[in-house]
């Protein structure tokens, strides 16, 4: 995916955050629209193919968790960034559980949010042009389809169940901290007072192991997770 080809969209009500933004990206060479509210922002997507979308939460009309989880429903694999102004935990969860795959809060250096697109951008290259199946025994993960099998059994995970087994696989044999995880999967600084990160385990062990004898995830007790046969 060149840079001066990649469409980037951007959801913002805000005109100046909106033009700081478009101004910013085109300065370095990407294509970038912008679309003032959430259903304006649904209505460009539906017409045209963008590489990557930037959307506020507080949007009018439709906020930028809905919009975002309409745009999964049909589209699984572009990245999508959250800005927003809405900082607590609480809040990226709750971006991260509407399929959104990076979260960044206002006030934000340009510089941050560049290279936050060019590593989603260099994620999905990746995915495209190589390395693209992950396995341990029978289980198998696809990055370019988002299909995981173990087995014959073909398995649906939601986007945030989806990152959090590529990377226990991408770090098989390897003991992941809560911290580890908290970092790399939801971007956010593992907080002792949640639970988040044991639900999701348990969730993901409900649809990876629980119908088979032999069990890949495994509990380090008092440090973490490990993926392994």
């Amino acid at each position: 995916m060149n840079q001066e080809n990649t469409r980037i969209l951007v959801v913002e009500d805000e005109p100046k955050v909106a033009s700081f933004v478009k101004r910013g990206l085109e300065e370095n060479g990407f294509s970038c629209e912008i679309a003032f509210d959430g259903l304006m922002g649904k209505r460009m997507f539906d017409a045209a193919d963008y590489d990557l979308l930037i959307l506020d939460i507080n949007l009018p009309y439709k906020n930028g968790i809905e919009l975002c989880k309409e745009i999964r429903s049909c589209n699984q694999k572009i990245p999508v960034i959250m800005l927003t102004a809405l900082g607590t935990t609480e809040d990226k969860l709750s971006g991260f559980d509407s399929g959104a795959d990076d979260y960044l809060v206002k006030p934000f250096e340009f510089r941050e949010l560049l290279a936050r697109i060019r590593s989603l951008l260099k994620r999905i290259l990746i995915a495209e042009t190589g390395g693209n199946i992950l396995k341990l025994l029978d289980l198998e993960v696809n990055l370019n389809t988002y299909e995981v099998t173990r087995g014959e059994k073909k398995i649906d995970l939601t986007q945030k169940e989806f990152a959090l087994l590529v990377y226990l696989l991408q770090n098989k044999g390897r003991v992941l901290s809560r911290t580890d995880i908290a970092e790399k999967v939801w971007d956010i600084n593992f907080d002792t007072g949640t639970n988040i990160i044991d639900v999701y385990v348990n969730f993901l062990r409900k649809k990876i192991d629980r119908d088979f004898s032999l069990k890949l995830i495994h509990t380090q007790t008092g440090i973490g997770y490990i993926l392994k046969a």
